[in-house]
């Protein structure tokens, strides 16, 4: 059977499941659409809580960004992962307490205000649209070398995918088919780093064989891993970072997006009680914790293979690495991986001195003595972990799970942003306040329908990104970050908090955050309009635009702070209300008021 077919079968197989369980679980009431009828069991949300939140920036790009940067990019981890362990913490269980369907619908009662609720739907919009971007772009790079389409062909697919189920089975599909999602793609993810692994390491669990002896050389993997990048001009793959704030920064904007992300917040209004939600946060932690512990493995691993795959005088035992770099693999002896890819668009050479062969090394290095005139390899970092199994000659039916994991990822979350986005539309918007007396048929029909509009935005802007997937999703962190995360904090914790200081934050966060964004990459992310070039050298203080979030949620806490103490005190009723949610036993089923 052809490799193509495999990849067929594989991922035939899953969309039938998806879309079988869509059928299965069609949401028949609005609250099955929106919290999947308030009874879905602790495991069962962590688990498709793991998988909403597992994206295709988890699964695809965010190996291939420690691959290409190496400890430097370590900040996504720990920003992604203690992001969650707040929102676990001090966000899940409050916001389960009070009992709504959404993130508007709190802030909209908790801050009585329309106004709020509205500056909170559009937060919400931007955000999650801006996130779904990266779960688009990597559908495309699954879907275009798995499927053997375009790039282009392969977005309009997921997205028809998304559609069929996501919009009939409302949360109630969603989550039972984010279950299948994550089975799939934490096996897909870690049989081919368990075979990587042994075949580098000799030790079967990726995680600890990153700190095995390389089998070929007899060196630590990661000192092999140094020294052959060391050879080609790059820094040294476990260097420590010289922009500390940026990094601090951009640790903070992961946490704190992570934290205030209105897809995943709405995952914990589907359990029964308060202590399930903490139960589902808990489960989710330990889905997780599976796949990011592999992920740094996997980089380093895929880092290695690669390198060595141009220069394979650099794959044992070597005494001198600047003489094993003299001699880079002739083009016409790429491997069949390495063609197979070229036919996407995603690896690109470009023979520059016309000598055959492939160069692959730092520009920022001075090679001219070699003859080299410039790194002639462009790999994009979002096809590392789908090209793995490749890379390694690992057998066709690995290169098809995997093919079938990253495509899972993609759509599990592009699945929950736009039901949040859905959501806020029909019901906070439409339903609260536009229209209060729409009949449930008719909510239900506005979901849909804005499920759909939602979907051929995404598509569009997936087709345009403003980068690749983790760099679209770190963006959209930053917006969730500066804008509802300190409404939602301040929300619960702070009974001082009134609806002028809520709206006045969360504006003052957005549009800070938002200029300073579109100020590098463009406004609205259209190529051309940035009005600074995207480098550290324009940077306001070293602060890349992927880390302003933690600095615009600090404006939004100060804004609000300032703005509430220099106006009247909530309602005695609202201050009630706070004190009530900070204990979180015995909540009721979501209501929809």
């Amino acid at each position: 059977m052809s490799q193509f077919a495999i990849n067929l079968l594989f991922v035939g197989a899953s969309f039938a499941l998806y879309i079988g369980i869509a059928i299965w679980a069609r949401a028949g009431s609005t609250k099955d659409f929106y919290v999947a009828g308030g009874g879905v069991h602790p495991i069962t949300n962590g688990m498709a809580t793991a998988a909403d939140w597992m994206s295709a920036a988890s699964f695809i790009s965010m190996a291939g960004l420690l691959a290409s940067g190496g400890y430097a990019n370590s900040t996504f981890l720990m920003g992604w992962t203690g992001g969650y362990v707040i929102l676990a913490m001090l966000l899940a269980p409050y916001l389960r307490k009070f009992g709504k369907f959404t993130v508007p619908d709190f802030i909209g009662d908790r801050f009585y205000s329309n106004t709020a609720r509205l500056v909170a739907i559009v937060c919400l919009i931007i955000a999650s649209v801006t996130y779904v971007i990266g779960q688009m772009t990597g559908a495309g790079v699954a879907f275009s070398r798995f499927l053997e389409v375009s790039n282009t062909w392969g977005i309009w697919i997921a997205a028809f995918i998304v559609f069929l189920y996501a919009v009939f089975g409302g949360m109630k599909g969603i989550t039972y088919t984010q279950v299948a999602q994550y089975v799939v793609l934490i096996i897909a993810y870690t049989i081919p780093a368990v075979f990587i692994a042994m075949q580098l390491t000799g030790n079967p669990i990726p995680m600890f064989g990153m700190f095995s002896t390389h089998t070929e050389s007899g060196i630590p993997l990661l000192t092999k891993l140094d020294d052959v990048v060391n050879a080609l001009g790059f820094q040294d793959y476990t260097a420590d970072v010289d922009n500390k704030l940026n990094m601090v920064l951009f640790t903070l904007s992961l946490m704190v997006g992570t934290a205030g992300l209105p897809h995943v917040i709405i995952r914990f209004f589907t359990v029964p009680k308060v202590a399930d939600a903490r139960w589902s946060a808990g489960w989710a932690l330990v889905f997780i914790a599976l796949l990011y512990l592999t992920a740094p493995a996997v980089g380093s691993m895929a880092r290695l293979n690669l390198a060595t795959t141009v220069y394979p005088d650099m794959a044992g035992q070597v005494e001198n690495y600047e003489e094993a770099a003299l001699n880079p693999i002739l083009y016409e002896d790429r491997p069949d991986w390495f063609r197979t890819w070229e036919e996407t668009g995603l690896i690109t050479h470009n023979d520059l001195n016309n000598d055959g062969r492939i160069q692959m090394y730092n520009n920022a290095a001075d090679f001219s003595d070699r003859g080299w005139e410039g790194n002639e390899l462009e790999v994009n970092n979002d096809i590392l972990v789908l090209a793995n199994p490749e890379i390694a000659n690992l057998p066709g039916w690995v290169v098809g799970l995997i093919a079938a994991g990253g495509i899972a990822a993609a759509l599990s979350t592009a699945a929950g942003l736009l039901l949040a986005i859905s959501s806020a539309i029909s019901h906070d918007l439409i339903k609260t306040m536009i229209n209060p007396k729409i009949s449930e048929k008719g909510e239900m029909l506005a979901a849909r329908i804005s499920m759909g509009g939602a979907i051929l935005l995404a598509t569009y802007l997936g087709l345009n990104p403003p980068g690749f997937a983790a760099q679209t999703v770190a963006l959209a962190f930053g917006i969730a970050g500066a804008s509802l995360f300190p409404a939602l904090m301040m929300g619960i914790f702070s009974k001082r908090m009134n609806n002028k200081g809520a709206i006045a934050g969360m504006l003052a966060g957005l549009i800070c955050t938002l200029l300073y964004i579109f100020t590098y990459l463009g406004w609205f992310f259209v190529p051309g309009t940035n009005m600074l070039a995207n480098t550290p050298d324009n940077w306001m203080l070293g602060i890349s635009p992927l880390s302003f979030g933690a600095v615009g949620a600090v404006i939004n806490f100060a804004v609000a702070f300032l703005v509430s103490n220099a106006t009247d005190a909530p309602p005695q009723e609202i201050q009630d209300l706070v004190e009530s949610v900070r204990y979180p036993k015995g909540a009721g089923a979501a209501v929809d008021h």
